[in-house]
């Protein structure tokens, strides 16, 4: 049997488009001799639909492209995710499903049992879960068909619900086939390998593993979809960050056509979760990730040029030069606007940088405007002392122009605050925290400096005055940022446990950090939800990300000890 499996970049809602690349792979595999096309979870309609799943318009779409879809399922099998309606009358109005299509009707369908309800997912909000498993019969093999999160429960203890493999299994299938829309972090892609050779070492059966690519707002998917023979060696691995549409074939006594990539015994046992920060961990895929998820938010939104306050400092310019390399030099617009506290070199370093990019720049001084605003406070103010007041008119000035430009030129304004930065609140709202997409709002400090180095790895890009400067925020005289937080190298560590490993303030000061620092931190951290919650959708690469995967009360009061 030869299966295809189509990697492919959907839009959520653009049924349209969905339904052409679909039907391309499609005609692809028939032209190639395929018996079986396998694509990812709601390709129909893209994953996450979230509360347009609510709208019956949305689900009728979704059935109109399935009729489409399936008049080229003739000599072929289509196997395709969709939601689709519980007629039950009994639990959530539709269901997760895999539909197998062939000789043009519809042959089986085949609903997701585990429904993830944790981090970046809320399926169990639209979803009822499968109450029935049966293998699919095509072509002569058992397909034990799941979906997603219904192969990452293997364990002798269930977390929520029985593994439907469990239940499958007793069919005799030949072979699992799962569909997947499961979002890049950077510790998941081998994570992924993990939990699937797992599988297959428990239920000695090939695995054919399909996973959605590209980014919907926040969500990055990296593709990445996998094949692994029954002795739990990877057979193939599609690109990351890439459509792609490839095959395997599988023989009669369930082997595959198909010499080993990775031998099982070189594959991890258990997931990865670094349980220390390491700023340099899969930095290639950070920075792929946050390409694709530039491309991505732009081609999908039909914006064509973004603007970037540049400041000289490393934030503007890693986030200048990702938006070069997604986008095109020829469509970013840098604007460059200096203060009384703005150092000569700051402003030479981000003109350096346009100049290696390529990229369009405009220089505005704002001393004037600054002035303009400290004299219209001046009866309010009074004689007050200089504090974060005058230092935040100049961010927001800033913040003013550049949303100034955005408005008359079509630009879109990206945000250049990274994620140490957010945690602790060390922005200001409506000022440097402006934009419409946050591209580093999930990347520490530290990742940030890798990901310069990264960029700069064949020739340097971002000059070594701009890596080597301390971080400042430049509001007020010679200021950097060590003035106010710790040194990154620590703030970093202790934020990471905090955040990605969700530990408590006793366990962090038992790792060996200073009892003051942790706590100052951590009531940094909870005091600025406010200001998070009113930020820009941030690109997501890790574990934990703020926004769409770290949900908190506002107005919380919890003890950190």
């Amino acid at each position: 049997m030869k299966i295809f499996l189509a990697q492919q970049n959907y839009h959520i809602g653009n049924f349209e488009q969905n339904v052409s690349i679909i039907i391309d792979a499609i005609q692809t595999a028939k032209q190639q001799g395929g018996d079986l096309i396998v694509f990812s979870e709601l390709s129909i309609c893209g994953y996450p639909p979230m509360d347009l799943l609510e709208f019956d318009s949305f689900i009728n779409k979704c059935y109109t492209a399935i009729d489409t879809i399936k008049q080229y399922a003739d000599s072929i099998g289509v196997l395709i995710g969709s939601p689709s309606k519980n007629d039950t009358n009994k639990g959530k109005k539709l269901f997760n499903t895999a539909f197998l299509l062939y000789e043009k009707e519809i042959k089986a369908a085949v609903h997701k049992t585990l429904l993830p309800t944790y981090d970046v997912f809320d399926e169990y909000r639209h979803f009822e879960p499968a109450y029935q498993w049966n293998v699919i019969t095509f072509k002569g093999k058992k397909l034990a068909v799941t979906i997603c999160e219904d192969i990452w429960n293997i364990t002798d203890t269930p977390l929520y619900r029985l593994s439907p493999m469990d239940e499958l299994i007793k069919q005799q299938p030949d072979l699992i086939i799962n569909i997947s829309a499961s979002p890049f972090d950077y510790t998941h892609i081998e994570d992924r390998k993990a939990i699937i050779k797992a599988n297959v070492l428990k239920y000695k059966l090939p695995l054919l593993y399909c996973n959605a690519v590209g980014c919907q707002t926040e969500i990055v998917f990296d593709g990445s979809s996998l094949v692994f023979d029954k002795n739990a060696n990877l057979i193939k691995e599609l690109p990351a960050f890439k459509e792609s549409l490839e095959h395997i074939v599988i023989n009669n006594d369930g082997t595959l056509q198909s010499s080993i990539t990775t031998f099982a015994n070189t594959i991890a046992d258990k997931e990865l979760i670094p349980t220390t920060f390491d700023e340099n961990l899969n930095i290639k895929h950070i920075h792929d990730a946050l390409i694709m998820g530039i491309k991505d938010y732009f081609s999908k939104m039909k914006f064509t040029k973004a603007i970037v306050g540049s400041s000289g400092g490393i934030d503007s310019a890693v986030v200048l030069a990702l938006a070069c390399e997604a986008l095109g030099a020829e469509n970013v617009h840098a604007v460059l606007m200096p203060s009384l506290y703005s150092t000569e070199h700051s402003v030479n370093d981000a003109v350096q940088l346009s100049k290696n990019l390529n990229n369009t720049y405009d220089i505005i001084n704002i001393n004037n405007i600054y002035e303009s605003f400290l004299q219209s406070l001046k009866p309010v103010f009074k004689d007050l002392p200089f504090s974060l007041a005058e230092e935040n008119i100049q961010s927001r000035t800033r913040g003013n122009l550049l949303m100034a430009i955005s408005n008359k030129l079509g630009y879109i304004l990206l945000n250049t605050s990274n994620k140490s930065e957010l945690a602790v609140g060390y922005g200001t709202l409506y000022g440097d925290m402006a934009g419409g997409l946050s591209i580093l709002g999930d990347c520490y400090k530290l990742q940030v400096y890798a990901l310069a180095n990264y960029i700069n790895k064949d020739k340097e890009i971002i000059s070594t005055n701009i890596l080597t400067k301390p971080p400042s925020a430049e509001l007020r005289p010679n200021q950097k940022d060590s003035d106010s937080l710790p040194d990154y190298t620590i703030l970093d560590k202790i934020l990471y446990q905090y955040i990605e490993m969700n530990v408590a303030a006793s366990e962090i000061k038992a790792l060996g950090f200073d009892n003051d620092l942790v706590d100052k931190t951590l009531k940094l951290v909870n005091i600025n939800e406010y200001k998070r919650h009113q930020f820009c959708p941030i690109i997501r690469i890790s574990p934990k990300a703020f926004g769409v995967g770290r949900k908190m009360p506002i107005v919380a009061k919890y003890g950190l000890l």
